[in-house]
């Protein structure tokens, strides 16, 4: 058992690279698509985009860390 296995956890869930380029390229798709409409709602809409992309990321890469710690 590894002496610090929370640690250990979420070393390891943050290097889902699948995981941490989707989510990169969703956030960066999206401010892309604003910046070429250029309007005010478009970047609004882009903001929420990146918003949930960054909360799925996240809620994912807990999902993972809680699977592999062993508490």
């Amino acid at each position: 058992m590894p002496e610090r296995p929370a640690t250990d956890a979420v070393r390891a869930a943050l290097r889902h690279r699948e995981r941490n380029a989707l989510a990169l390229a969703v956030v960066v798709g999206a401010l892309a698509i604003a910046a070429a409409v250029g309007t005010s709602p478009a970047y609004f809409t882009a903001a929420l985009v990146a918003f949930c992309a960054w909360m799925a990321w996240f809620v994912l890469t807990v999902i993972d860390w809680i699977r592999l710690a062993e508490f």
